[in-house]
């Protein structure tokens, strides 16, 4: 089973598009990871959102935010004009955690009380037209594939 947790900071605004043929909602963004060792760069790896929570996503981060990112990591191969294939690491999130929001940006917005769980609470989507999850259930969509 390909699952991953990680913490990350959103370095890159999520830009929401839409698939042209079946009008499905994508989000992506950057994130930055923390290095490891003393001394090594941060990475930066791009995150995609799907559908309900694609929709989400833009209302409720924003650069400079802290979140906790559960996904699917996945491998992408493409052609670079330079002549030569290149992959990178890309993470199809289903669940976004979000720690603390950045400096100067949208008010934290509060969370319900937290269970026995000492796990980051969820974010709760803002827009009416998104159903809010139930309970202490985090936000979250199926993978499109």
């Amino acid at each position: 089973m390909n699952s991953c947790i990680f913490m990350a900071e959103i370095v890159q605004d999520p830009q929401l598009r839409y698939t042209s043929d079946t009008q499905t909602a994508v989000t992506e963004f950057l994130v930055q990871i923390d290095p490891l060792r003393d001394g090594d760069a941060p990475e930066t790896l791009k995150v995609v959102t799907w559908r309900k929570l694609a929709e989400a996503v833009p209302e409720n981060f924003h650069r400079g935010d802290r979140v906790v990112i559960e996904g699917r990591l996945g491998m992408i191969l493409f052609d670079r004009p330079e002549g030569f294939r290149e992959k990178r690491a890309e993470v199809t999130a289903q669940r976004i955690h979000l720690i603390s929001h950045s400096p100067g940006g949208a008010p934290a917005m509060t969370p319900p009380p937290a269970a026995s769980m000492p796990s980051p609470d969820p974010v709760t989507p803002m827009n009416p037209a998104v159903p809010a999850p139930s309970g202490d259930e985090p936000l979250s969509d199926d993978i499109p594939f």
